[in-house]
C-alpha cells in the first residue's frame, strides 16, 4: 500500500505546469497580400488572396517578424498559382486590448535559378525530377541563422534554400525511397498500382525544423511512405510509422527516424526543434469543427532513436525490436476545453509552429497557425500560447548571426 501511495506522489510531482492559451489572432478569409497580383485564378479566386499561409510559421530571429507561407493555392492544386512567401509582425501582449496582433508586412514571389515561378498546380512537371519542376507545394518553412529560408515542398519531397528575394539557392538531396516514382496530374495517379514507394500522395514532407544552430534540418512525413506499409485494400490508411529526415545544412550524412502515429487516420502537420534532440511534433486528424477529435503536439526525442536510412521498408504496425522509433509523450492538446477551441468554429488544419521571443513575464511564446485553404469564408489564425520554462527545461533559441 505504501509503494502506491509513493507512486502517486512521484506521478503527481511529474506534472507539468499549465500551458495558457493567450490569446488569437485573426485576419479575414478575403484579404489581400502584398504582391501586387492583379486578375484572377481560373476558379475565381483573386491572384492576390492572402490564403493558405497557415501550412507554415517561423520566427526570423528579428523583433516579431515571421516567415509564412502560401501553400499550393486554391482547389487543391488544380488551378496554376504562383507561389510566395509572406513576412508578418505577429506582436503578443499579455493583458492588452488587442492581444494578438498580426500585420502583414511583405509578400516575396519564389522563382527558380533561371527566373521563371514556382506554381501551385499539381500539373506543373515535366520530368520526375522535383527540382528540375515548377510545381511547387511550400508546407513547411525554417528562416536560416544567415536570412535565407529553407521551404519544404510536399510534391517533391524536397527541400530548397531561398534567398531574400525569393530565388532558389539550392536544393537539398532528399532518398529516392521518399520521392514519388512517377509524378501525376491527380493524386490517384500517385497511389498503388501506378506507385509502389515513396511518398503518399497529400502525403509528404508537411513539417520541416531547424536545430538551434542551423545545422540540421529535419523534415518530417505528413504519414508513412507506401513501402513502409502505409497503404491497405483500396489505398486506405493503415500504417503507422512516418519517417523524419535529418538533412545536414552543410551537405553531410543524413539520418532518418521514425516517429508512431497514435492512429493511421491521424498525420503528423508539423516539427519543431526545442533542443538539438528533442522536438515539438504537431499530430492532428483531418476534421473540422465539431467532429474534430486528434489536435495534440506531443514532444519527442531523438537521442535513443534508430538510424533507419538503410531501411528500405518498414511494417506498417508494431516495429521489429532493433529498430527503435523516437521517445514520444504528450506535450499540449488544443481541443482541451479549456482553451476554448474545440466546437463549430475549430480549423481543421493547425499546420504551423513556432517559438517566438519571450513573453514579458519570461514565459516561452509558442505559436500555432491554422491553414484556411483558400477560403474565404474561413479566417487566417495564430494562436499564442504561453509555456512555463519549467515545461521546457532543455529549450535552447534558434540561433541567427547578426550583421
Amino acid at each position: 500500500m505504501r509503494a502506491a501511495v509513493v507512486f502517486v506522489l512521484v506521478a503527481a510531482g511529474a506534472v507539468r505546469a499549465d500551458v495558457t492559451l493567450v490569446g488569437v489572432g485573426t485576419l479575414p478569409g478575403t484579404a489581400s497580400d502584398l504582391s501586387g497580383l492583379k486578375g484572377k485564378a481560373s476558379d475565381g479566386t483573386p491572384n492576390d488572396r492572402l490564403g493558405g499561409l497557415g501550412s507554415a510559421i517561423a520566427y526570423t530571429g528579428t523583433g516579431t517578424e515571421y516567415v509564412l507561407v502560401s501553400d499550393r493555392g486554391p482547389k487543391d492544386g488544380t488551378v496554376p498559382f504562383a507561389c510566395r512567401t509572406h513576412r508578418m509582425s505577429v506582436t503578443v501582449k499579455p493583458g492588452a486590448k488587442e492581444l494578438v496582433a498580426l500585420k502583414l508586412t511583405s509578400t516575396t514571389m519564389l522563382v527558380r535559378e533561371d527566373g521563371k515561378a514556382f506554381d501551385g498546380a499539381l500539373a506543373a512537371f515535366t520530368g520526375a525530377k522535383p527540382e528540375d519542376n515548377l510545381r511547387l507545394d511550400a508546407e513547411g518553412a525554417r528562416a536560416s541563422r544567415t536570412g535565407t529560408v529553407f521551404v519544404a515542398d510536399e510534391y517533391g519531397p524536397v527541400v530548397y534554400e531561398f534567398d531574400a528575394k525569393g530565388k532558389r539557392l539550392r536544393a537539398l538531396p532528399v532518398p529516392d525511397k521518399f520521392r514519388a516514382p512517377k509524378p501525376g496530374k491527380t493524386p490517384n495517379d500517385e497511389l498503388p498500382p501506378f506507385a509502389k514507394t515513396g511518398r503518399q500522395p497529400n502525403r509528404g514532407m508537411e513539417g520541416l525544423a531547424i536545430s538551434p544552430d542551423g545545422s540540421k534540418l529535419y523534415g518530417a512525413m505528413q504519414g508513412p511512405l507506401i513501402q513502409d506499409g502505409g497503404l491497405g485494400a483500396e489505398n486506405k490508411r493503415v500504417g503507422l510509422n512516418c519517417r523524419i529526415l535529418e538533412l545536414d545544412t552543410a551537405g553531410g550524412k543524413a539520418r532518418e527516424f521514425v516517429y508512431q502515429l497514435s492512429d493511421p487516420a491521424n498525420g503528423v502537420s508539423e516539427i519543431l526543434a526545442v533542443s538539438a534532440t528533442e522536438f515539438l511534433v504537431l499530430e492532428r486528424d483531418s476534421l473540422g469543427g465539431t467532429d474534430a477529435k486528434f489536435k495534440k503536439l506531443f514532444r519527442i526525442d531523438i537521442t535513443k532513436a534508430s538510424d533507419v536510412s538503410a531501411v528500405a521498408s518498414l511494417p506498417g504496425g508494431k516495429l521489429p525490436k532493433d529498430i527503435v522509433p523516437v521517445k514520444k509523450e504528450p506535450f499540449l492538446d488544443l481541443l482541451d476545453p479549456k482553451f476554448g477551441i474545440a466546437g463549430k468554429s475549430c480549423p481543421e488544419k493547425f499546420e504551423g509552429l513556432a517559438f517566438g521571443p519571450d513573453l514579458p513575464d519570461g514565459k516561452r511564446l509558442l505559436l500555432i497557425s491554422a491553414d484556411n485553404d483558400f477560403v474565404a469564408e474561413q479566417p487566417f489564425r495564430v494562436y499564442a500560447f504561453a509555456v512555463d520554462r519549467n515545461d521546457l527545461p532543455t529549450f535552447a533559441p534558434q540561433v541567427f548571426d547578426t550583421k
